[in-house]
């Protein structure tokens, strides 16, 4: 499937403001992937739909958590987790995209996992930084990403466990265990 393809796909799923975050997404993807060595095909079509089910009503989301037996304890944590995981699955049931690769990087580009892949990283990265975001660390995790993919990832994370844990909010266990499992140096997963 190529980008032009891809984007008129994903934009009918979002709204506007959403679809220039996607661009700008794809747009970091690429150069990450370009930077760090990894496959920009892959990254760019991660990146256009990693927010493919973004606003699908909560119910549906909830519905094909269960039906699908994907991780019940995401029901327990916030909804804004509930997308990535179901987009997975919808981009390969709707789309027919079947490469787990681009899947996984979809999948995880919200919670993050313990031994996460180069490409799902820089999914994860880019939907961070990409151009239009403004919130207070987006800027340091940016010049971090310039020279180092994992200790910019590592600073989004703690970010993102901060900024949870100061709104007095459950951080996904998912989470959590990705940050210790790069500050370990990947000693938590086999």
């Amino acid at each position: 499937m190529n980008r032009t393809e891809a984007l008129e796909i994903v934009k009918k799923q979002l709204t506007e403001r959403r679809y220039i975050h996607t661009v700008g997404v794809m747009e970091t993807a690429i150069e990450l992937a370009k930077r760090f060595e990894a496959d920009e095909k892959k990254a760019e079509l991660a990146a256009i739909f990693h927010d493919y089910a973004k606003f699908r009503p909560k119910e549906e989301m909830k519905q094909i958590i269960i039906d699908q037996n994907m991780n019940p304890s995401l029901l327990e944590y916030n909804t804004e987790l509930w997308h990535a995981p179901v987009g997975a699955f919808l981009v390969r049931n709707e789309v027919g995209i079947t490469d787990k690769e681009v899947l996984d990087a979809i999948a995880y580009h919200t919670s993050g996992r313990p031994g996460m892949t180069l490409l799902e990283k820089i999914v994860y990265v880019a939907d961070y930084i990409e151009p239009g975001r403004r919130f207070p660390g987006v800027d340091e995790v940016r010049e971090l990403a310039k020279i180092d993919l994992n200790a910019a990832l590592i600073q989004s994370l703690k970010n993102t466990i901060s900024f949870l844990m100061t709104k007095h909010q459950a951080v996904y266990p998912d989470t959590m265990m990705t940050y210790n499992d790069l500050i370990l140096g990947g000693q938590t997963h086999d």
